[in-house]
């Protein structure tokens, strides 16, 4: 499914910079493994700490300190946040920029207020933002891979609509 999204880029002029906490670089890894990614993938940016999701993404420290990091406006600011930086350090139109994030708790334990597996999606483009609420079970690795193929999923469809 990543060649199917490298090409419909390539074919739509479209171009991809994801921001991963949970996936911890997967989700850019997935999608690099494909011959010719270098046409449409900007670049990544593995936002785990805290700090670096407000320094380099722009997401709100009131936000995560008021909803913590698993949370589906932390992960609409990361899309946002990196579609923006990217396209700016790469003298790109925002228009023709994508931005992916993934953020949630892969576990193995539970935390207060969220349980193991509990992800949410960004997508950040020209068309606006959303974000899919998602939960997976399995191992931690388990989760993180489902969310990187979930990311792909919706990456997909979003370049097939």
């Amino acid at each position: 499914m990543a060649e199917q999204v490298i090409a419909l880029c390539r074919e739509q002029e479209l171009f991809i910079a994801t921001a991963e906490s949970l996936t911890g670089g997967l989700l850019a890894s997935e999608l690099i493994s494909i011959p010719g990614a270098s046409d449409v993938v900007l670049g990544s940016v593995v936002a785990y700490r805290d700090v670096i999701k407000q320094q380099l993404l722009g997401v709100s420290a009131q936000l995560i300190a008021n909803q913590g990091t698993v949370d589906a406006e932390v992960c609409a600011q990361m899309a946002q946040g990196v579609r923006e930086k990217f396209a700016k350090a790469s003298a790109l139109d925002v228009s023709s920029v994508i931005g992916v994030s993934t953020t949630g708790l892969a576990g193995p334990e539970d935390s207060p207020g969220h349980r193991a597996g509990e992800v949410f999606i960004g997508i950040s483009s020209h068309r606006g933002i959303t974000v899919f609420s998602e939960f997976f079970s399995g191992s931690r690795n388990e989760i993180r891979s489902a969310s990187v193929a979930r990311a792909i999923e919706i990456l997909r469809e979003h370049l097939s609509r």
